[in-house]
C-alpha cells in the first residue's frame, strides 16, 4: 500500500495523468485483491499490472450519484447469468477501458442498500456503449450505456445482493486523499517558484504559507489513511475526513496559487510563455471537482458527523 501510494505521489509530483493508474490499480485492482475470486484475481490483475489492460468504475448514474442506494440500472436474470441494462454517468477514462466495477440492482427491496450487486463487467463486447461528456476538465468523462449485456457467476465480484458492503469498501479505497494533496502541493510549489524570486504582497505571502501548511495536513491525513489500509483496516471517519481536508485545500491552493502568480498562470500549456506547461490554468479548471470526486464534501461531513461524532444519530 505504502509503495503504491509513493508511486501514486510521484506520477502526480511530475505531470503523468494518474487517473487510469488510479482507477486500475488503486481502485480496481484492491478491490480485486479483497474480493475477488482465485480465478478473477488470476484473469484480471496480471495485465493490469503489465500496464496491457485499464480498468474503469460505474457507480454514479444520472439520478444517483451521492446516493447510489437509489441506482436504476438493473440486472435480470438469464439462465445461469444477468441481462445488465442501465446508464452510467461521469465515469473518468472509460473509453480507454478493458472492463469496469459496475453496480447494478439484481434484486428489489424496501430497503435501498439491499439487493445491489457488484459485477466486472467487460466494455468492448456490443450491448456497451461510451459516449463522452465534455466538460471543462483536463480529463474525459462518459456516459456508458448498457443495453442488456450479459455476465455471469465468473463476473460477479463479492456476494450476490450484498454488493452495498463490496461499494462501501470500494469508495473507502478512493477516499485515502494521496492524490488530491499531492495535486494540491504540485500547484502549490508551481505558484512558490513563480513568485518566490519576485516578491508578494504581505497578504499573499501569508495565504501561501498558511496554504503549505494545509497542503502538510492533508498529506499527513491521507498517509494515516494509507496506514490503515496497508494494516488490513479501514475506518470510514478517518477516510472522510482525510478525502474533505484534501478536496477543499486543492480548491483553494489552486485559486490562490493562480492569484499569486498573476496573469501568466491563465496561459493554457498549448502557450510557449505558459507557466508550467498550463499547470496552474489547468487546476483552476480542475480543483472544483476534487469537492465533488470520490464523494462531495458535504457527504463526508455527514459521515464525519453521524459516524464519527455521533451528532446525526
Amino acid at each position: 500500500m505504502a509503495e503504491k501510494a509513493i508511486l501514486t505521489e510521484e506520477l502526480i509530483a511530475h505531470g503523468v495523468p494518474d487517473i487510469a493508474h488510479t482507477l486500475s490499480v488503486d481502485i480496481v485492482g484492491l478491490a480485486l485483491l479483497l474480493y475477488g475470486t482465485d480465478r478473477q484475481k488470476s484473469r484480471l490483475l496480471p495485465p493490469i499490472a503489465r500496464g496491457e489492460s485499464v480498468a474503469g468504475v460505474l457507480f454514479s448514474e444520472p439520478e444517483a450519484g451521492s446516493d447510489l442506494g437509489a441506482l436504476r440500472t438493473r440486472a435480470e436474470r438469464d439462465g445461469d447469468g444477468w441481462r445488465l441494462s442501465g446508464r452510467k454517468v461521469y465515469s473518468a477514462k472509460t473509453q480507454l477501458a478493458d472492463f469496469a466495477l459496475c453496480a447494478a440492482r439484481t434484486t428489489e427491496s424496501e430497503v435501498p442498500f439491499h439487493g445491489i450487486t457488484v459485477f466486472l463487467v467487460p466494455l468492448r463486447p456490443p450491448g456497451v456503449a461510451v459516449e463522452p461528456l465534455w466538460n471543462i476538465g483536463d480529463e474525459r468523462f462518459n456516459e456508458v450505456t448498457l443495453s442488456g449485456i450479459r455476465v455471469t457467476e465468473e463476473d460477479v465480484l463479492g456476494t450476490v445482493d450484498d454488493g452495498w458492503g463490496v461499494i462501501g469498501e470500494i469508495l473507502g479505497l478512493e477516499r485515502t486523499g494521496i492524490e488530491f494533496q499531492a495535486k494540491a502541493r504540485r500547484w502549490l510549489d508551481a505558484a512558490l517558484e513563480r513568485t518566490g524570486a519576485e516578491g508578494l504582497a504581505p497578504a499573499e505571502a501569508d495565504r501561501l504559507v498558511a496554504l503549505d501548511a494545509d497542503v502538510r495536513a492533508a498529506r499527513l491525513l491521507a498517509w494515516r489513511c494509507v496506514d490503515d489500509l496497508h494494516a488490513g483496516r479501514s475506518d470510514e471517519v478517518r477516510s472522510a475526513m482525510a478525502k474533505y481536508w484534501a478536496g477543499e485545500t486543492g480548491r483553494e491552493v489552486a485559486l490562490a496559487a493562480s492569484g499569486a502568480a498573476g496573469l501568466d498562470a491563465l496561459l493554457a500549456g498549448d502557450d510557449e510563455e505558459s507557466l508550467g506547461h498550463g499547470v496552474l490554468e489547468a487546476a483552476c479548471r480542475e480543483a472544483p471537482g476534487l469537492t465533488l470526486a470520490s464523494g462531495t464534501s458535504e457527504v463526508m461531513l455527514t459521515v464525519i458527523a453521524s459516524a464519527g461524532l455521533g451528532l446525526l444519530a
